[in-house]
């Protein structure tokens, strides 16, 4: 399905990004892990790799919000496979104090998580796009939420410490407008952008929260990463060629 494909997945070390670097490799493409985290990064490739007795994954440092980092990947990309299929943004940059009470949030801390993630992914597609122009086509998807299509459901965090960080809406509320206008940017260049917005992923949460999410879904809940393997494939491969500047919502029913 995928093969030879050289896709790139920023955060790729992380918890989502390892499933899509797995699901790439399965389907014959050349997986590469683009993190900010050296010894991760490397460290995960080396295990994929050995898991998946693959050659198909490759490493290199990246920061999305330095447009150097950017292109220094891009040039050892083009150097040494010839070409990038794809960019999958899904990156996760945020400062330490992410996710605070909004009476809590201090201005400045607001700007920050705002200019790194939803900054990092204009950044990163900007950088990657031009790429794509001078190679002739180029996919690109975005990790977004269904917290950037409906409103918090607040009471499923209570009595627990958990909540729907406001500069997570707002993140992902601009990045499902951000693809519909590069879509149409990017008019007659063959360059693809969609994005896939999953409910709740499985990290340890707390039963009780689980629980409360369940309730809001059709069937299953939370989901696990793989649950999002098939909705990767399509917008990778050929089948989707003509599934533009739209948002796939992957949430077992969660915003009916």
């Amino acid at each position: 399905m995928l093969k030879d494909k050289v896709v790139v997945v920023t955060g790729g070390a992380g918890l989502i990004g390892k499933e899509f670097v797995k699901t790439i490799v399965e389907q014959n493409g050349i997986a590469i892990i683009a993190d900010i985290n050296k010894i991760v990064g490397e460290e995960t490739a080396k295990a994929l790799s050995q898991e998946l007795k693959s050659d198909a994954i490759d490493f290199v440092e990246l920061d999305i919000t330095s447009k150097n980092s950017l292109q220094a990947c891009i040039e050892y990309l083009d150097k040494k496979y010839g070409r990038i299929d794809a960019l999958v943004n899904n990156a996760y940059p945020r400062n330490k104090n992410f996710g605070r009470d909004v009476f809590d949030i201090e201005y400045d801390d607001f700007c920050e998580n705002l200019n790194m993630n939803l900054g990092g992914y204009f950044l990163t597609t900007q950088q990657f796009s031009q790429y794509f122009y001078k190679q002739g086509y180029g996919n690109i998807i975005v990790m977004a939420s269904i917290y950037g299509v409906t409103a918090p459901r607040f009471e499923i965090y209570k009595d627990t410490n958990m909540t729907n960080a406001i500069e997570y809406a707002a993140i992902k509320g601009g990045l499902l407008h951000l693809i519909k206008y590069f879509a149409k940017y990017f008019k007659g260049k063959n360059i693809r952008i969609n994005a896939i917005s999953p409910g709740g992923i499985l990290d340890r949460q707390p039963e009780i929260f689980l629980e409360a999410y369940k309730s809001n879904c059709l069937n299953k809940g939370m989901l696990n990463t793989e649950d999002l393997k098939g909705t990767l494939i399509y917008l990778l491969s050929e089948m989707s060629q003509y599934v533009n500047g739209q948002n796939i919502i992957v949430d077992d029913g969660w915003c009916l």
